[in-house]
């Protein structure tokens, strides 16, 4: 006989768990306590929200679920921004949370707070369990969700009642039978079938790809298409390194803060293939114009995403990976040469223009351009939000890694704890957080967990003593009246390191930060670089 405590750990066991993230508290020592005698490794992080960005980090790297946890009440509560970032993103998490005690709820008890009500509009779906014996139903259904479909969060509240008693049969292998949930992966023939057709009348297509992209592991798949079919391939935010960012193909990241090439492609197109994007307002400004002057074919796994933005002419619900191989069945059809050539050569004159030294500061689209160029290709670059993510997204080039950032929900403070899981999922690959002195200050309190871990993650602050992007809205939009932007009162970055036992650097030129880049590359340990930069420099 096991407790339902034990129960849970067997259950993250069975599912191939190998490491979580949390902070425990009074509800949830129970399970705590199970999982020490668990070959499942337990990151205790400095505040419950980076449990969730770091467990969104280590699924993004891993490909499978991320799993944090946290105690009852503010521990579950403090979890909610992590869990709508990920939600967003489309990031595969089992969020687990302890809970008063059964006999309880609805009481206002101690670190009593109604977490699945809480967590509802943010989870694909969420669970408060009231028998112990149904946790390994729960656990597997929980994982399913999580990972089919759209990829999302799911939540598994267990009071501490649940957790101590008893569970008659531990049974994993109950095969998974949930009413109203089957997610379509195959493509309907007709529409793939109409697809094609469209491809094959279009004289000026281009593929638009998203997250979506990596959700379903289709990374080959899409390369393999373009190639064949000699496409150009834009990206949102969320999809920058589906195609190396060096490929022919690719023209760049579109949208309000994305590059000529790539918007100027689009605004041309008279065929747009959206892979795994919703094209939100950052990307797509005007989807009624884009839709009205070219064809669209929508694929994604999830149908309510088909249409949310940008209307869809033929949509295609499925599994990308699997209609983007049906589509690569069209074979000898290409796109003509001169549109190719036209839109590629752009890409190359806008490539070419230099980018002007900044005299006293660190200029950051260069030193982003030269940081890729340092970093080995499989690397991961962690970028935070604001105008260190708008650089960073533009400049530095992905070659067979990764770019992970919040793009649906552009959670400040993101990339620290996501580089920490990360790291964590991938221990022999280069990981670099980059973020601003703002967000720097909402999460870098985990330089504890970086140090307690033993993790070799770089950090680079992209230090300007302003909220840099409210900054600019204020000056476009509120005739440069500035409120609550100034960082005055902010620590010495370096100092703060050096506390934690963290080698750091601050420099105000690009010739001192590349030679800080190859001292901070050349150690597999923590790294904290300080750059300077120009507090009137522009996103773009």
């Amino acid at each position: 006989m096991m407790t339902g405590a034990l129960a849970m750990v067997k259950c993250l066991e069975q599912e191939g768990v190998r490491v979580a993230f949390g902070y425990p508290g009074a509800a949830i020592c129970p399970f705590y306590d199970a999982l020490i005698n668990s070959r499942i490794h337990h990151v205790l992080v400095r505040t419950e929200q980076n449990a969730a960005h770091a467990a969104s980090g280590y699924a993004r790297i891993s490909g499978g679920p991320g799993v944090c946890i946290a105690t009852s009440g503010p521990g579950a509560t403090n979890l909610l921004t992590g869990i709508a970032s990920a939600y967003m993103d489309s990031i595969p998490m089992v969020v687990i949370t302890g809970q008063v005690r059964s006999d309880l709820l609805g009481r206002d008890v101690f670190q009593e707070a109604d977490i699945t009500g809480a967590a509802e509009p943010f989870t694909k779906h969420s669970y408060l369990v009231k028998n112990a014996n149904d946790l390994p139903r729960i656990f597997k259904e929980a994982f399913h969700i999580a990972t089919t479909g759209r990829p999302g969060p799911v939540l598994i509240d267990v009071p501490i009642d649940m957790q101590q008693a008893s569970v008659a049969d531990f049974d994993y292998s109950i095969p998974i039978d949930i009413p109203g949930y089957k997610p379509r992966t195959r493509g309907h023939s007709l529409q793939i079938k109409k697809a094609v057709e469209a491809l094959t009348d279009s004289r000026r297509p281009v593929i638009c790809a998203g997250g979506g992209v990596f959700s379903a592991h289709a990374c080959n798949e899409l390369r393999s298409f373009a190639e064949q079919c000699d496409i150009p391939v834009i990206c949102t935010m969320m999809g920058i390194g589906a195609l190396p960012s060096d490929h022919p193909l690719n023209l760049g990241m579109l949208g309000t803060h994305g590059c000529v090439p790539a918007n100027k492609a689009i605004r041309d197109a008279d065929l747009v293939i959206l892979a795994g994007a919703r094209v939100g307002d950052r990307a797509v400004a005007a989807p009624g114009q884009v839709a009205g002057r070219a064809k669209i074919v929508h694929i994604d796994v999830d149908p309510a995403e088909i249409g949310k933005n940008m209307p869809a002419h033929i949509p295609i619900v499925g599994d990308l990976r699997s209609v983007l191989a049906d589509l690569a069945e069209n074979r000898g059809w290409k796109a003509p040469e001169e549109w190719v050539r036209q839109v590629t050569d752009r890409k190359k004159r806008y490539a070419q223009v230099e980018i002007p030294p900044v005299e006293g500061f660190v200029e950051p689209k260069s030193f982003m351009r030269a940081l890729s160029r340092k970093m080995k290709p499989d690397a991961v670059l962690c970028a935070d939000v604001g105008q260190n993510q708008i650089w960073s997204a533009n400049h530095f080039s992905v070659a067979d890694g990764r770019f992970l950032t919040s793009g649906g929900m552009g959670t400040m403070g993101y990339s620290i704890p996501c580089a920490v899981g990360a790291k964590s999922a991938a221990p022999g690959r280069q990981v670099c957080a980059v973020c601003g002195d703002g967000s720097f200050q909402m999460s870098m309190m985990e330089l504890g967990t970086i140090c307690q871990e033993n993790l070799g993650v770089k950090i680079i602050v992209m230090r300007n003593t302003r909220l840099g992007m409210v900054r600019e809205l204020q000056d476009k939009l509120f005739q440069c009246r500035h409120c609550a932007v100034y960082l005055d009162g902010s620590p010495d970055f370096v100092s703060i390191a050096v506390a934690y036992g963290i080698t750091a650097r601050f420099v105000s030129t690009n010739e001192q930060a590349e030679a800080a880049v190859d001292e901070m590359l050349a150690s597999d340990k923590p790294f904290l670089l300080v750059c300077n930069v120009s507090p009137d420099y522009p996103s773009l």
